[in-house]
């Protein structure tokens, strides 16, 4: 946590605090207070914060509810969005396309809206068929990006030999929607998961 999270933390639950009170608190008492300073009134300048004199005469730092929600908002909103470009479909494919060349497999890709199988792996005798999907902006759009993948694997699935698999972001809602795709589907399909996460590490999942 920076050192802005950790001061509104604890006015949430000790609202009013003085600079100095904040300071013992968080950095120690014999630490200056400048830090903590600075950081307060860069606080009250985006409203976040309201700096009201005490009953003793002190200067309190006091939260401003609403505009911390704004705030709160508006972070949660760059998180997706960053989260968001590390997990575009082809990310993936980059990070997939790495990890399976780093096993011996051959691997043609479809970048971008280019037509045809998303991954097409090769090594010797055998062949893997991918199909990948991104992070889409809510939880709705994330589930329909997951049936989708599915759909598509099943049209693909023309090679007895082959063996077939999804590849999704690895957030938990992804986790969850194949937790709860029947095991029997699984099973039938012989579809795999493969999750992806932001640092390139893959991890598959078979049931």
């Amino acid at each position: 946590m920076t050192l802005r999270d950790k001061i509104i933390t604890l006015l949430k639950d000790r609202d009013g605090l003085t600079d100095r009170e904040i300071t013992n608190i968080l950095l120690g008492e014999k630490v200056p207070q400048q830090s903590v300073n600075q950081v307060c009134r860069a606080l009250v300048n985006k409203g976040v914060l309201k700096r009201v004199n005490r009953k003793d005469g002190l200067l309190g730092n006091f939260l401003n509810t609403e505009e911390l929600q704004a705030l709160s908002l508006a972070n949660e909103t760059e998180r997706i969005r960053e989260d968001t470009s590390v997990f575009t479909e082809d990310s993936l494919k980059q990070m997939l396309m790495e990890h399976l060349q780093s096993a011996g497999w051959e691997v043609q890709i479809a970048w971008g809206k280019a037509p045809g199988i998303d991954i097409n792996a090769i090594r010797g005798t055998e062949r893997w068929i991918i199909e990948v999907k991104g992070l889409g902006s809510s939880n709705p759009m994330n589930v329909n990006y997951f049936l989708g993948v599915l759909a598509e694997t099943l049209q693909r699935m023309d090679d007895p030999n082959a063996k077939y698999s999804i590849a999704l972001p690895d957030v938990k809602q992804f986790r969850n929607l194949w937790s709860r795709l029947p095991l029997l589907a699984k099973m039938k399909t012989g579809i795999s998961a493969l999750f992806v996460d932001d640092s390139g590490t893959v991890e598959e999942c078979v049931r």
